[in-house]
């Protein structure tokens, strides 16, 4: 069967079959940084053979660690856990897709669809808190690659995370787009009555067909809005991250997305502009010209405006915000949306640390009375 063509031309080889690849963001898996050589399709005469659907492939990651450490000036927060590696809800803008190439996988298709779990995330975690020399601080997770994505279901590494983490009374932040956090509503609520949790939902278009096209596999617009509602009825302090603004694609929605998400009862906001590292360009720009090729050239054009006239700029200060005119100007409205709505800028230093605790395994050794 001949592979079928796209609309548009695609400005990455090696193209998978929309059939095989559907619920898929990216449409190919370009060589990542690290190979010296690449593979690319070429077409001999021969009809090809129908292209088997892109199934998802887990394979348990071996790792000796699970405490990520961060000294980014612009981060607010310096440690994360992440219980799996790469991602199947498939955002195409998703700065994480590099790291995937550091497993000898390409950020393209295969960070959709071999993922890693680490189902070892709990036993690791916990060895590192009873260390005497550890200091409590935040852990913040769903930062890399989102801890309640679809794989969740069935390993429930985060869950055990969470379990763990309540018995420490270890402060934590939760960064997702999965519907599946509502499963731990019940472990939640208890982090909250002790003032150990904030939980941020990711918003970025209440456009379903270009949620769909950009984020395939994550909850849609409307469920993610019902996600803020569910977590601010039980009393879980919960934000609204409106990321990335995709200036000239999404930047319209800034005034109504934080205005639903003060509505289904948020209390605070941030927002991170578009960033496109390392393979995430050529992935977003084939990814435009294939599902929005009329809007592709002006919504490159407005992302270089706001990274120095690349498609990225990494330096600190800049990467999450963006420079120039049009940068400032989001930057401007989103602050002007959240002082209409009564909303401040979301945080970490309000979680308690204090409460931190040890509590006492089989196997240690109780101080004695004397």
């Amino acid at each position: 069967m001949p592979r079928t063509e796209s609309a548009a031309p695609s400005l990455l080889p090696d193209q998978v079959a929309e059939e095989a690849r559907r619920g898929r963001a990216a449409a190919s898996n370009p060589a990542n940084r690290y190979e010296a050589l690449a593979t690319e399709a070429v077409d001999d005469g021969w009809e090809r053979e129908e292209e088997a659907p892109l199934r998802t492939q887990v394979m348990i990651d071996q790792t000796r660690s699970i405490l990520a450490r961060n000294q980014s000036p612009d981060v607010p927060f310096d440690r994360s856990i992440n219980p799996y590696r790469g991602c199947e809800h498939g955002c195409i803008y998703c700065f994480a897709r590099p790291t995937h190439a550091q497993l000898g996988y390409s950020p393209g298709l295969d960070f959709e669809t071999k993922l890693m779990v680490k189902p070892r995330a709990a036993e690791l975690l916990e060895a590192t808190l009873r260390k005497p020399s550890y200091k409590v601080q935040p852990i913040a997770m769903g930062t890399n690659t989102d801890p309640y994505q679809p794989v969740e279901r069935e390993w429930r590494v985060m869950r055990q995370i969470l379990e763990m983490l309540w018995d420490y009374r270890h402060p934590i932040s939760i960064t997702t787009k999965g519907s599946l956090i509502l499963r731990d509503l019940d472990l939640l609520e208890k982090f909250a009555g002790e003032g150990l949790v904030n939980v941020t939902i990711s918003l970025t278009t209440f456009d379903n067909k270009l949620s769909r096209a950009m984020e395939p596999r994550a909850a849609s617009p409307a469920k993610r809005i019902q996600m803020i509602k569910a977590l601010a009825e039980r009393g879980i302090p919960v934000s609204a991250n409106l990321a990335p603004v995709i200036p000239a694609m999404t930047d319209h929605e800034i005034e109504q997305i934080v205005q639903a998400a003060a509505d289904a009862g948020a209390a605070s906001a941030g927002m991170i502009l578009l960033r496109l590292p390392l393979e995430v360009s050529p992935l977003f720009r084939d990814w435009l010209v294939r599902e929005f090729p009329d809007r592709a050239v002006r919504v490159m054009g407005r992302v270089r405006e706001t990274q120095g006239g690349k498609d990225y700029d990494s330096a600190w200060g800049k990467r999450l915000a963006g420079e120039g005119a049009h940068a400032n100007l989001i930057q401007r409205r989103f602050r002007l949306a959240l002082e209409k709505n009564g909303l401040t800028r979301r945080r970490l230093s309000d979680l308690k640390t204090h409460l931190f605790r040890r509590p006492v395994r089989s196997g240690d050794q109780l101080a004695l009375d004397l």
